[in-house]
């Protein structure tokens, strides 16, 4: 076994063939190289471990395990981690060089921090530019202010003290699709919270995720989340009524007919290309015709872009 490293890039992988080699090779041509890559394969049924076993580099290390999720995933990815510092990433993502670098000594000169995230280039399935996201927070005080009402960082992004997480209890089970958003919550008492304003990753929207626009999730879905955030704690049952509605979705004509749906509205909110939108609208609208939303969203397309940058404003939902 080597020197300990620095940090612990934390990566689960559920049948990522189609792009963990490219999230690896990002992670491998750091600017800052002491680290190990901690993979932790959650039971892939593709060819996700023969890709990452293609790579010749000691820094990755494997941990195999049946399916049990994301959550669980991380929490044994936190028990095998070596270094002090933990940063996330996905299997479907790419990180900027720089993207250690930066992070690491934002938190070797600021002891006071426990977590630092950063903005994000959303890129689609296929590798596209898709848009800019600014984050709704930077500095702690801001994070504070908007916690319990929106999530403010965008998880593949943070970088964090492994300790404070570990005592915070690590990543909630039963929180279904925003366990880091509890694990957020958790952690807000026990050191300062930032992001930096700047992207440090490109965030990949793909079909296949776990995660889908939540409006699509149902009004039952957002309900809960929001008491349990509120509440900081989650029960059982509840856990199972998430995991219910979860299971329910998750189906190829839902998850391509939401992500289309995003892309489109991400095409006409946030990067104004009408045509691009409608295409993804139209796609969206073949796949799950019974969803109202798309058709306005189609229609909206050909309406002035300061029009819809002004109902997006004041739409209680936004678009």
């Amino acid at each position: 076994m080597t020197a300990t490293p620095a940090i612990t890039v934390l990566m689960p992988a559920y049948n990522a063939g189609r792009y963990i080699s490219e999230a690896i090779t990002s992670v491998l041509q750091q600017t800052f190289t002491d680290f190990e890559l901690l993979i932790v394969n959650d039971g892939s049924t593709d060819n996700t471990l023969d890709i990452i076993n293609s790579f010749n580099d000691k820094r990755i290390v494997v941990v195999n395990q049946s399916n049990h999720g994301v959550a669980e995933a991380l929490n044994i990815g936190l028990k095998h981690a070596r270094a002090a510092y933990i940063a996330r990433f996905d299997a479907d993502d790419i990180c900027y060089p720089y993207r250690l670098e930066k992070q690491i000594r934002f938190l070797q000169d600021n002891p006071e921090y426990i977590l630092v995230g950063s903005e994000v280039k959303y890129i689609l399935e296929n590798g596209d530019f898709l848009f800019d996201f600014h984050c709704i927070a930077y500095s702690h005080e801001q994070v504070m202010d908007k916690l319990y009402f929106y999530c403010p960082f965008v998880h593949p992004t943070v970088m964090y003290r492994k300790d404070a997480v570990l005592e915070a209890g690590g990543y909630p089970t039963q929180a279904h699709n925003f366990e880091d958003y509890l694990l957020w919550t958790a952690l807000a008492g026990s050191g300062r919270l930032c992001n930096l304003t700047e992207p440090l990753i490109k965030y990949r929207l793909n079909s296949t995720s776990v995660t889908i626009d939540e409006k699509w999730r149902g009004r039952r879905f957002r309900e809960l989340k929001r008491e349990i955030v509120l509440r900081g704690t989650i029960t059982a049952a509840e856990g199972n009524e998430l995991l219910a509605i979860i299971k329910d979705q998750d189906v190829r004509q839902i998850k391509e007919a939401a992500y289309n749906a995003l892309c489109g509205k991400k095409f006409l909110v946030n990067n104004h290309q009408p045509e691009r939108a409608r295409g993804h609208f139209n796609k969206a609208i073949k796949i799950y015709p019974l969803r109202l939303e798309n058709y306005l969203l189609y229609a909206l397309s050909y309406f002035p872009e300061s029009l819809i940058a002004w109902l997006h404003k004041f739409s209680p939902n936004r678009l």
